[in-house]
């Protein structure tokens, strides 16, 4: 499965950037989300869109409003921003989340940026 995840995530970012190409900064994070789901589906990715992901504490399972933006191919969370800037707590969002559903890549996109590369963090557990 490890050989997969370059492959996979060249082929999101692709679509990342046709979206940023195509619409460039200053619109809704909603926008973005909306239009990149478009692109990847396009792409005969296989993705799900706003993914509840429930807190298992102790015994009990809590539904307590975490969501996925993108899961791509049950393996990939993609977590859409657009925002001045990308802070400690979008890191720390997208962590949990992979903690949590057990994914091992994460993408943080931030739209609201110039160059699309500028707003791209990738993270790996």
């Amino acid at each position: 499965m490890e050989y997969l995840y370059p492959k996979l995530t060249k082929s999101i970012l692709d679509c990342a950037y046709r979206v940023h190409n195509n619409l460039g900064p200053g619109l809704l994070e909603s926008s973005y989300e909306a239009c990149l789901y478009h692109e990847l589906v396009k792409s005969n990715l296989k993705v799900k869109k706003q993914v509840s992901l429930p807190l298992i504490y102790d015994t009990i399972k809590l539904d307590i409003g975490y969501r996925i933006d993108l899961l791509i191919n049950d393996i990939v969370i993609v977590e859409v921003k657009s925002v001045d800037a990308l802070i400690p707590i979008h890191t720390a969002q997208l962590l949990t989340y992979l903690k949590l559903s057990k994914c091992r890549i994460g993408l943080l996109l931030n739209f609201n940026v110039k160059l699309l590369k500028n707003g791209i963090r990738r993270y790996i557990m």
